[in-house]
């Protein structure tokens, strides 16, 4: 009877520090608090994405900080740090400063954010992109289907394929050349 009740107290101690962890794992993330490395590609509990920004101390010394930014991710992706295993399968570094389509022309970069690893896997990434992208007028999927390809050549191709508002000495209306915005994947 003793060793029960010892078996049944040492159970709840377990269950409760168990729950604890979960609390504090789950608990709310503010960009503000997040360091170096956990900080890019991460969603604060309101929905912003997190940025890292460089600047330097009069001193010379390089300090990083982590800001809330105002690019706001898919509802399903708030309150999230990046895995480790996401940063790897899309390509991405977590010492990026900043949010930027650039790296979306590199060919090295697109290949691996459109392989099954990451597009299928990584879904707070692809949504980054996938919205910095459409930012460019690129449509990411058809952007991933031109990987086949040259990707460099298939970037051009599309950004030059996009709609174009006439000049403004055709007459037309640039209201008829609206499209709707496209969704992420996600």
């Amino acid at each position: 009877m003793v060793a029960s009740f010892n078996n049944l107290k040492t159970l709840a101690i377990v269950a409760f520090a168990l729950a604890l962890c979960v609390q504090v794992t789950l608990g709310s993330i503010t960009c503000e608090n997040l360091n170096k490395d956990s900080c890019a590609f991460a969603i604060s509990s309101t929905g912003k994405r997190c940025v890292l920004e460089k600047s330097l101390r009069r001193s010379g010394e390089q300090v990083y900080t982590c800001r809330t930014s105002e690019i706001e991710a898919d509802n399903k992706l708030k309150n999230r740090i990046e895995t480790d295993n996401c940063i790897q399968s899309c390509g991405v570094n977590r010492n990026t400063l900043g949010i930027s389509s650039d790296s979306l022309l590199e060919c090295h970069f697109t290949k691996k954010l459109c392989s099954p690893e990451c597009y299928k896997h990584c879904p707070n990434i692809v949504d980054l992109y996938f919205n910095l992208a459409a930012g460019e007028g690129v449509y990411l999927p058809r952007l991933c289907e031109e990987q086949g390809g040259n990707g460099r050549r298939g970037m051009a191709e599309i950004r030059s394929s996009g709609i174009v508002a006439p000049a403004p000495e055709m007459g037309v209306k640039p209201a008829n050349f609206m499209i709707s915005p496209a969704m992420s994947p996600f």
